[in-house]
């Protein structure tokens, strides 16, 4: 286990890598490997634990009743996934998790971090805190792609979008995470017609656009 890694993790930032090993066994955490292609969690199941990708790759998709895959999110090492349905006790998931790649899983059971010990470790109200923060943030970027694909149109959700990602950055010109492909399942219309209203707001003089980069142009008064 590396420790010295763990403790650079947004969950267990505050516990020091020499905490970890007694903190570990405190919460009698479990690590598993699975193949790609493996199934970690799947729809239904009920998680008791919330799992940190330790080395690999972890992919949340959702299916619907035509067999349709669609990707909602990743895990990188050191993130952490189903933290949401491991504090709700009994609720299904209404996704699947399953392994991008051969992943090591590390396994908390959120039950035992939400309840102090007998022994009061010192770790545990950093842990409660850190999981807190994360669980907010998580659902703070839900709220806002809920808001930046609100508008029926797809200008209507560039605008949105666009708009946001500005004020965020503090400026009209900002470079955004996702390339073409990405922007479009992120505000989940087709990307050529993405691309065609794109094209249609730079003509009207609303905006720049080169790869990644964006300078949103000022309406002139006159």
């Amino acid at each position: 286990m590396n420790y010295q890694f763990l403790s650079r993790t947004a969950l267990f930032c505050g516990i020091q890598p020499e905490e970890m090993k007694t903190m570990l066994s405190c919460l009698t955490a479990e690590t598993q490997t699975y193949e790609k292609g493996e199934m970690i969690y799947r729809a239904g199941d009920a998680a008791a634990s919330l799992g940190v990708v330790l080395e690999g790759k972890v992919l949340i998709e959702h299916d619907d009743i035509w067999g349709n895959t669609t990707v909602l999110d990743s895990a990188l090492p050191g993130q952490i996934f189903a933290e949401t349905y491991a504090c709700t006790p009994g609720e299904p998931l209404m996704v699947n998790v399953e392994a991008a790649e051969e992943s090591q899983i590390l396994f908390l059971n959120v039950s035992r971090v939400l309840r102090s010990c007998t022994h009061a470790c010192a770790f545990h109200g950093k842990l409660i805190r850190n999981l807190l923060a994360l669980s907010a943030q998580k659902n703070l970027n839900l709220s806002r792609k809920i808001f930046h694909t609100a508008s029926k149109s797809i200008r209507g959700r560039l605008t949105a979008y666009l708009s946001d990602q500005a004020v965020r950055s503090g400026s009209s010109s900002f470079t955004i995470p996702f390339n073409r492909q990405q922007l479009a399942d992120y505000l989940n219309v087709d990307r050529s017609a993405l691309s065609a209203e794109l094209g249609k707001m730079q003509r009207e003089g609303l905006l720049r656009v080169k790869k990644n980069l964006f300078e949103i142009m000022r309406k002139s008064n006159g």
